[in-house]
């Protein structure tokens, strides 16, 4: 997963940021309130996890922002403070969860899973896709009942392809879904990417492939059942 860490007390955001890269996600972090919001504009990130207590604006005044830019992005408040108060101020400016530092790396992992699969109308950490399941818990993928051996990069690939499946992704969103938006490669490696997938996918159905390249948009995963849906640039 694409995720922001907001966080200006720099041995906890680099604490976060171990457990969420060591447990294969893309993390960006940043101190300030307010490049947060310019960052969440600029890039489709999965779930931001935000602090309250923030150097330049408060955690709760750069939620409110992006909600009132109508930045749907989904956003996990995290404060030392334990009070009802905070956690309801927090909900009602829009946050989608609240935890309590410290947090165990397992509660933090578990809960930016529900949130994210939540905000793409998924119920369970499993997402099917005709043949293909992808358990967002296990990172672990099957084709028609068969466990399919992924690379880290196949799997985040099938994994933004999956969160947003019926959905059109641009190149530069996948790019920036895999690479943060630094040192990005050339967009052909998406397809590079893709290629291997199809393979890996057709070679477990008996040929079929469901990933479907739309011209001059980019890729999409479609499930058998849906109907056409909108473009995500």
């Amino acid at each position: 997963m694409h995720i922001l860490i907001v966080e200006d007390n720099a041995n906890a955001a680099r604490s976060a940021e171990l457990i969420l890269s060591g447990a294969g996600h893309n993390v960006a972090v940043t101190a300030s309130g307010e490049e947060a919001v310019e960052l969440a504009e600029i890039y489709d990130y999965d779930v931001v996890l935000m602090d309250i207590d923030l150097e330049d604006i408060s955690g709760i005044e750069a939620l409110r922002t992006l909600r009132l830019k109508k930045n749907a992005t989904p956003v996990i408040m995290v404060s030392g403070a334990a009070e009802i108060t905070a956690k309801v101020e927090a909900l009602a400016a829009g946050a989608d969860d609240y935890m309590t530092k410290p947090y165990h790396k397992d509660e933090l992992s578990a809960r930016i899973t529900a949130v994210v699969r939540r905000s793409r109308g998924h119920t369970s950490s499993v997402i099917r896709t005709g043949p293909i399941e992808l358990n967002l818990d296990t990172r672990q993928a099957a084709v028609a009942g068969y466990p399919v051996h992924l690379t880290p990069s196949e799997y985040k690939m099938l994994e933004v392809l999956s969160l947003r499946k019926n959905t059109v992704l641009t190149k530069e969103a996948c790019l920036n879904h895999l690479y943060n938006g630094a040192s990005e490669p050339e967009p052909k490696i998406i397809d590079v990417f893709i290629c291997k997938l199809r393979k890996k996918i057709a070679a477990a159905t008996g040929g079929e492939v469901l990933i479907e390249t739309v011209w001059g948009g980019g890729y999409m995963l479609r499930d058998p059942k849906a109907g056409e849906q909108r473009m995500a640039a």
